[in-house]
């Protein structure tokens, strides 16, 4: 009779050729017993050879046929098969520390009212380039102080308890069918029902991924800014007492920043150039606010590389400010986005597995929570 493993490790891939073999390595030789989690990869339509390089780390390779679906879609097929208490996402770009297994493993057996814990990025980002390096380390500022219980969840490396990710309706893989939101909404979920999620900030990957100011923005504005606000103004009144773990903060430094970007249209119109002086003062302002952020890169990669990055994060708080202008037009004109009436991608699309699963006698997923399901 097999054991049954505590933990289930989930990696969602596509076209992860670079990277999959060092996010698989870290997780094989993780030091919590390798009979206490099972591996799988779900590739999701890649063209290049992840799913060979899986098979040699992993229980079980599921290769889903078609174009990509998203990872919200892939960690649920995976989820389907899997046969742990608990569910572990990995990115396949994060290298897991050695210990990152384990300390889930202890914390869940020790936590019985823990439905779910997340962790963070450490501060030894791969990437070299100042872009990745400001990404990645304002990722583990973020979550270094935020340690204890949260209201959203990371899939980057996070876990639930497969009960209540079955219970919650696993991600809302018709909303997002590319990565955007489908882990901040599946823990909002999961907040709701009066489960407990914890942050963990000891818990901790290394982030592989290049980042470019390009593939920045884009991610701050339609990956994440825009949704982020969409699902804000969708769950209503609740979401301006500080739900979606949106500190007042930074709703307050994202309102000025907007008020900054407007000021030199302001100005064009009345002919008055005084008025770029507020967006000056604006700017100082943000920078004084988040003083504690640049002493953290000071101290860790020096004055001109904390310099560097003011221009950087005032961006961010620039794309932060139109994410929820165009949110909100987005949410004022569309509503809500209505997913398909039936689900014809998933009865459609090829799954291939290796080693094929067991048979399972259980209800799927995809059976305990269709499109149009409340």
């Amino acid at each position: 009779m097999t054991t049954r493993p505590l933990l289930t490790v989930i990696v969602p891939a596509y076209n992860a050729l670079k990277t999959v073999r060092a996010c698989l390595e870290g997780i094989t030789t993780s030091d919590l017993s390798r009979e206490r989690f099972e591996l799988i990869l779900v590739d999701d339509g890649s063209t290049d050879e992840t799913s060979l390089i899986a098979a040699e780390y992993c229980d079980r390779v599921m290769r889903l046929s078609g174009k990509a679906h998203g990872p919200a879609f892939a960690r649920n097929r995976g989820a389907e098969v899997s046969r742990g208490e608990v569910l572990v996402f990995v990115d396949a770009d994060v290298i897991v520390h050695s210990d990152a297994l384990r300390r889930l493993a202890v914390r869940f057996e020790a936590e019985p009212e823990s439905s779910a814990i997340f962790g963070s990025y450490d501060d030894r980002p791969a990437s070299p380039g100042l872009v990745s390096q400001y990404r990645n380390l304002l990722h583990h500022y973020v979550h270094q102080r935020g340690r204890g219980v949260a209201q959203t969840f990371w899939a980057g490396l996070g876990a639930i308890r497969r009960s209540e990710f079955l219970s919650a309706g696993g991600f809302d893989e018709w909303h997002y069918a590319s990565p955007q939101i489908e882990d901040i909404e599946l823990g909002r979920r999961v907040h709701l029902a009066g489960r407990r999620i914890m942050l963990d900030p000891d818990i901790l990957g290394t982030h592989l991924k290049k980042w470019t100011l390009g593939s920045t923005l884009l991610a701050d504005f339609r990956h994440r800014g825009v949704p982020w606000m969409w699902l804000i103004l969708q769950e209503g009144a609740p979401a301006k007492s500080g739900s979606l773990n949106v500190r007042a903060f930074e709703k307050v430094l994202t309102g000025l920043a907007g008020v900054a970007l407007l000021m030199p249209w302001v100005a064009l119109f009345t002919k008055h150039a005084q008025w770029l002086l507020v967006s000056v003062a604006i700017a100082v302002l943000i920078g004084l606010a988040n003083t504690r952020f640049y002493v953290f890169l000071l101290r860790a990669r020096g004055p001109l590389f904390a310099m560097s990055v003011v221009p950087l994060h005032l961006a961010y708080y620039a794309g932060n400010s139109v994410s929820v202008i165009i949110g909100w037009f987005v949410h004022h004109l569309f509503g809500e986005p209505i997913p398909p009436a039936e689900s014809a991608a998933h009865a459609q699309i090829g799954i291939a597995t290796w080693p094929p699963p067991p048979r399972r006698s259980q209800q799927s997923l995809w059976e305990q929570r269709r499109p149009g399901d409340q």
